[in-house]
């Protein structure tokens, strides 16, 4: 079997048991397969264009030879056939090689090319998937307050210069239509312009130093036309009508023929004129501001989008010097343990209120790729529990994927357990297994609770364990940028180490839920974010904890 048929086997293997269609952007570890798959691709339609170039180079060396044999016999036909090898040569072409030649040409030599690419096909991102991958870029645009000229020059924070990949032209306009579908106008207005910047500027954009972009293959060409007719509505819809009008009257110098764009003259001129005589009126002037500034944004289900945003670029962080000067860094050993008296773990301070611990060199390399050998066949796409129903259903604000792993699966995982339990002291017995996430394009969970509140269905209530009394979350790779975890209660950012883990309680003594241990995790700017959870249940614990009301501030 060849390297590229096995591959193949690998990857239908892989993905048949673990993608679903829609699902393939939400997890960058199983994206890495198309890669190989991508490249399995070129290799064989490499190897179609030879195929196609050897049977030209036949075809044209038999031509060349007709050409001049041709050429010299029609000089003095009866001369050249008066020799009786010509006319048996003439007899032989006419009846045998000619149509041997025709077999030549209708030869087809795309059967193995089209063939794995059909195999392959079926596993390949759908629209869902570029949809989700497009919104994506358009969150990490404003969740850390990049611009588009950033993502057209490929120059995003901690990034190899031999990784920078550009937006062309129809990436931009692609980009600002999947905006412009979800009704985000304002974001649709950025994309088009730097389409139309790129556009202007007379290209594609930069050139990608890795491949050149097979904008030739594009079946529909990009137009400044098509551009600022998106723009021109996409402006309006916020409100800015000297905008829309000159976009619109661009576009007409362009094509005055367009329909929707005469129509739309005419309409924001009116609307434009009616505007400014309400403006004129007393007090009106503020209030049509204040409407047009709110105009083109889709309504945010999220009132701590702000807090949530700012903590993810490091900024809002709410320590005081005092508070700061009381964390510290100590050798733990969990009340001389027998397994850490001699070799204590390395514990740090990340937050005072609620309490929040780092645990250093926590796991090795080694045990981490295991885990992650394990966990990568089963990834599914991440799920929350609704807060209504209490079912487990994927949501947009959640893009990862998980594999849960049992103790008995591995020894690597039932070590990881044992020594999660012998630094917290808590009980694991009745803790859920370990869940291992993946995070995909733009990967975050947004602010939620680990633990179930009063209000809420009682999601664990099968597991007969009671609640999640406290969280260790396992960092298994760094992440360049972004990616952090954040409380967004009290305003703490807790950045991925690899090897690191940090850990905090979720309930006070009294068994209520803490809601200050509300937190989120970041969107993932560069890099590719593997963590692990283990979410420890009250049951167990009742001889373990301290018993009390409540953690006092």
């Amino acid at each position: 079997v060849s390297l590229s048929a096995g591959w193949m086997v690998i990857f239908i293997l892989l993905f048949s048991s673990s993608s679903a269609h829609g699902d393939i952007f939400t997890s960058i570890g199983q994206m890495t397969d198309l890669l190989f798959v991508e490249k399995d691709l070129v290799s064989s339609l490499k190897d179609y264009i030879r195929a196609e170039e050897s049977k030209l180079e036949q075809i044209k060396k038999w031509a060349d030879k007709l050409d001049v044999l041709s050429a010299a016999a029609t000089l003095d036909p009866e001369a050249f056939l008066g020799h009786p090898v010509n006319a048996f040569k003439l007899m032989k072409r006419l009846n045998t090689e000619w149509g041997e030649l025709e077999s030549l040409v209708l030869t087809d030599t795309s059967h193995a090319f089209i063939s794995n690419l059909t195999i392959h096909r079926q596993h390949f991102p759908n629209d869902e998937d570029q949809t989700g991958a497009a919104k994506a870029l358009t969150r990490l645009l404003e969740t850390y307050r990049l611009d588009t000229d950033t993502f057209s020059s490929g120059e995003l924070p901690d990034t190899y210069t031999h990784t920078h990949t550009h937006t062309q032209i129809h990436d931009c306009f692609d980009l600002g239509k999947v905006a412009y579908s979800e009704a985000d106008y304002y974001h649709t207005e950025l994309w088009m312009i730097q389409a139309l910047k790129q556009l202007d500027a007379g290209g594609g954009g930069a050139v990608d130093a890795v491949a050149v972009d097979a904008v030739a293959v594009d079946a529909v060409a990009v137009d400044a036309v098509t551009i600022l007719d998106y723009l021109s509505y996409s402006v309006y819809q916020q409100g800015a009508l000297e905008r829309a009008l000159d976009f619109t009257r661009r576009l007409l110098a362009l094509d005055p023929t367009h329909q929707r764009a005469n129509g739309n003259l005419k309409y924001f001129e009116f609307q434009l004129a009616k505007q400014r005589k309400a403006e004129e009126s007393e007090g009106e002037e503020g209030e049509a501001r204040k409407r047009r500034e709110t105009r083109g944004r889709p309504p945010d289900y999220l009132p701590e989008r702000k807090k949530y945003e700012q903590l993810c670029r490091g900024e809002g962080i709410r320590m005081t010097p005092r508070r700061q000067s009381r964390l510290f860094c100590r050798y733990h050993d969990n009340n001389r343990h027998p397994m850490y008296v001699i070799g204590p773990v390395k514990q740090e301070d990340e937050w005072d209120r609620p309490r929040i611990l780092r645990y250093h060199d926590i796991v090795s390399d080694a045990e981490i790729e295991r885990v992650k050998e394990l966990a990568k066949p089963r990834l599914r796409r991440a799920t929350i529990s609704n807060p209504v129903t209490g079912v487990l259903e994927p949501a947009h604000y959640r893009i990862s994927k998980s594999a849960w792993l049992g103790a008995f699966e591995h020894p690597v995982v039932d070590r990881i357990n044992q020594r999660i339990e012998d630094v917290t002291g808590l009980d694991v017995t009745t803790a859920e297994e370990l869940q291992v996430a993946n995070y995909g394009v733009g990967g975050q969970y947004e602010p939620h609770f680990d633990f179930r509140r009063k209000d809420e269905p009682d999601a664990f209530e099968e597991l007969g364990t009671g609640n999640r009394i406290a969280t260790w979350l396992l960092y298994m790779s760094d992440v360049p940028a972004g990616g952090a975890t954040v409380f967004t209660d009290v305003g703490a950012a807790v950045w991925p180490k690899k090897g690191t883990a940090v850990f905090w309680y979720n309930l006070f003594p009294s068994g209520e839920g803490d809601d200050r241990t509300r937190h989120a995790a970041c969107p993932v700017l560069v890099g590719n974010k593997w963590v692990s959870n283990k979410w420890i249940h009250e049951r167990g614990q009742e001889f373990r904890r301290r018993c009390g009301l409540r953690e006092t501030d």
